[in-house]
């Protein structure tokens, strides 16, 4: 039986008395705790524990940039209205703060009182320089000399050299400089160069120090005949959320990229120091920053954790997860078809389900890309893409199919957050292929996930789609849990053709026979669902596994249902706003949040399915949130496929049965972790699903994981 460990407060994290709702923002930290959870728990294989140590770092990093940044704003903008649990943006702002310096002092301790034990055990040591012999010295001061020494460039604060320019999460050392012969003292930065490794491996064995230690012990070098003060490693994070009107711009890319450079100069949100920071360089960090003390964060280990993705890298497979290659799906296997039969031949006959990263990308989606490229007989290729990889095989494919003289159309959401940049370069890549590319809609993101190729088959044209929960990006096709329907159906394929046309065309939202899509319509039918389940009362069943929650106008749907009698799972990842659990509101709904080796990304609804009643599916590419329902543009299906069906009602099983990954919330906003009695493992559980739906030994056992 598992220890119970119970996240977050009723003050702060819970709502007031009469609120029917959580706020977003603390929501949302509320699955970095989680995080922390897995970093602690001594059952996980310890090199993926730093891997979430590091998760949680970077994920922090992201809430600062955005969801701090946007509560300043509004405090600094005098905005009062309130938020989903009653908070104006300053009480919000000040119950942010106080859960993110808990979850610091948290995560500090992970490091070092557990973590860094624990990896010394295993011959990975993370050094202080105040560790060291004189033989690692002596080699550390040959690395300065060599790589760092030429790189660094120090800056110093005079009337004629003001306050330098600090990017969005780099990392500096700051020092207060005398001049010997007037005692003139000045005050000098030195940014710690990003393109030498962070952690130096020392000789002998698996033996790192951080840079910032090293380029510390020989700062004197860098003023030569002067009394260097003691130093002060910091990090500043930036606000990064773009505000980008391209309503009025006349050229995206080129708005977007000015926006871009914007960026670099947008206001500081958080200063990091070490511990061991004295306070009157802080106090002058701040005042040139235009930061307060709360704004300050001091912690004892390194700052900014992603350089531990050296140490998750190390050759240790012991310490590692137990590898998991992605399975060829059944259908799609040799067994099932000719040697020299097509990824279409095979949708001619069914649909085909796909579960990554339990099923391969490469063998499904991917392969039908590679598969149109070449293909003489398709004419055209149409896809949204939203995130995808710079060296992504679903981008060569395409680029060699325009090159091949195919009508190549691709929706690139050059917008999509921290991946501008990127984005644009393959956008372009495409352009200079020749093919058609669309730079999202005016106004919205396009998020959905979907693919159209258009073939042709004797007399007549086949069509063939895709549409999916997750990016076209197969590097996350291996680390996000994500789901697909690969379908050659004329209703289907027919609303693909027209959710593009109205997408790259203009003109009004065409109707639809079974693809569902926002903004307006996927709540629309949502709710209806739900609406429909009530009317049910006790017989009615709702299940709904998605990555998010916080649409009033669905949650309200769910509190009427709830009301009725209808029980209802919601098995959310991350943000909830719904209160469960409350008499007489949300009684008969559960939430539960499961957090694991994969990042959990499918959507799946499901309506109706006990007393008899016929389930109603869907997956798609939409959250339940409100910027996904009135500001991006998403895309649903229902999947009827019997063999698909099954799949997913056995997921959603695995889902509410998982006593081994799961937590689940409580009416006061509180994160229980789920007391372990049976030990189902979801991930696990569907490791060994894939297994039995895929290759088997030649004697017909699965093979053992």
């Amino acid at each position: 039986m598992s220890v119970e460990v119970v996240r977050g407060t009723k003050e702060g994290a819970g709502p007031d008395s009469d609120s029917r709702y959580f706020a977003r923002q603390l929501s949302d930290l509320e699955f970095n705790d989680r995080l922390l959870d897995l970093v602690a728990d001594e059952n996980i294989p310890l090199l993926e524990r730093v891997k979430f140590l590091v998760l949680f770092s970077e994920r922090i990093d992201e809430f600062f940039q955005v969801q701090v940044a946007g509560l300043r704003r509004q405090v600094v903008a005098g905005i009062k209205s309130l938020a989903l649990n009653g908070s104006t943006p300053e009480k919000l702002l000040r119950d942010v703060r106080a859960s993110l310096e808990r979850m610091v002092r948290r995560q500090e301790s992970l490091l070092l009182d557990q973590l860094s034990p624990a990896l010394k055990v295993e011959g990975i040591e993370l050094c202080d320089w105040e560790s060291l012999d004189a033989t690692d010295r002596t080699y550390l001061h040959g690395v300065f000399d060599r790589l760092i020494l030429p790189v660094v460039t120090p800056l110093t604060v005079d009337p004629s050299h003001p306050f330098p320019y600090i990017s969005n999460l780099s990392l500096n050392v700051g020092v207060e400089v005398r001049n010997r012969k007037d005692g003139t003292s000045r005050f000098a930065r030195v940014k710690v160069p990003p393109n030498v490794d962070r952690l130096l491996s020392l000789p002998g064995g698996d033996r790192f120090i951080p840079l910032e230690q090293t380029l510390i012990a020989f700062l004197d070098e860098l003023f030569p005949g002067m009394d260097v003060g003691a130093p002060c490693i910091f990090r500043v994070t930036r606000d990064a959320d773009l505000a980008l009107d391209d309503d009025a711009a006349d050229d995206l890319l080129l708005a977007l990229q000015e926006e871009l450079r914007r960026r670099r100069f947008l206001p500081v949100v958080r200063l990091e120091v070490d511990s061991r920071t004295s306070e009157a360089p802080v106090e002058r960090l701040t005042e040139e920053l235009g930061l307060g003390p709360d704004d300050v964060y001091r912690f004892a280990g390194p700052l900014g954790l992603n350089c531990l993705w050296a140490i998750h890298a190390l050759d240790h497979p012991e310490l590692h997860d137990e590898p998991w290659t992605p399975l060829v799906p059944a259908a799609f296997t040799t067994v099932e078809r000719e040697e020299d039969a097509s990824i279409f031949s095979v949708l001619d006959r069914q649909d085909v389900l796909v579960h990554h990263p339990y099923d391969s990308f490469s063998a499904s989606v991917e392969e039908m890309m590679n598969e149109a490229a070449d293909d003489p007989h398709v004419l055209a290729i149409k896809q949204c893409l939203y995130r995808t990889s710079g060296d992504s095989p679903v981008v060569a494919a395409l680029v060699r199919a325009a090159e091949h003289g195919k009508q190549v159309a691709v929706l690139v959401e050059v917008t999509a957050r921290f991946d501008e940049e990127a984005n644009i370069g393959w956008a372009r890549a495409l352009e200079e292929a020749g093919a058609h590319v669309i730079y999202g809609l005016m106004g919205l993101k396009t998020h959905a996930k979907t693919t159209l190729v258009v073939r042709q088959e004797g007399d007549a044209v086949r069509l063939y789609c895709h549409v999916g929960t997750g990016n076209y990006n197969p590097k996350t096709a291996r680390m996000y849990e994500d789901l697909g329907v690969l379908s050659s159906r004329p209703e289907l394929g027919a609303d693909v053709t027209r959710f593009f046309n109205y997408i790259t065309g203009f003109s009004q939202p065409p109707l639809y026979q079974e693809l569902v899509t926002s903004p307006g319509g996927i709540r629309d039918r949502v709710v209806e669902c739900i609406d429909r389940e009530a009317e049910a009362g006790s017989d009615g069943r709702i299940v709904i596994k998605v990555n998010g929650l916080d649409d009033v106008v669905v949650i309200d749907a769910l509190y009427r249902a709830s009301q009725a009698g209808v029980p209802i799972d919601l098995i959310i990842r991350g943000i909830c706003c719904l209160r469960p659990g409350v008499p007489g509101l949300s009684e008969t709904i559960r939430v539960r949040s499961i957090v694991g080796r994969f990042l959990e990304h499918s959507r799946i609804l499901r309506f109706g399915g006990d007393s008899g009643r016929p389930a109603v599916y869907y997956i798609g590419s939409a959250d339940l949130r409100r910027r996904n329902l009135d500001r991006r543009v998403e895309a649903m299906i229902p999947v009827g496929d019997r063999a698909a069906v099954v799949q997913l009602e056995e997921i959603l099983e695995l889902n509410l049965a998982d006593d081994m990954q799961s937590w689940s919330l409580d009416a006061d906003g509180c994160w229980h972790r789920v007391p372990t009695v049976t030990g189902v493992a979801t991930q696990r559980a569907l490791e060994v699903a894939a297994l039995k739906r895929g290759a088997l030994l030649d004697d017909g056992r699965v093979p053992r994981l």
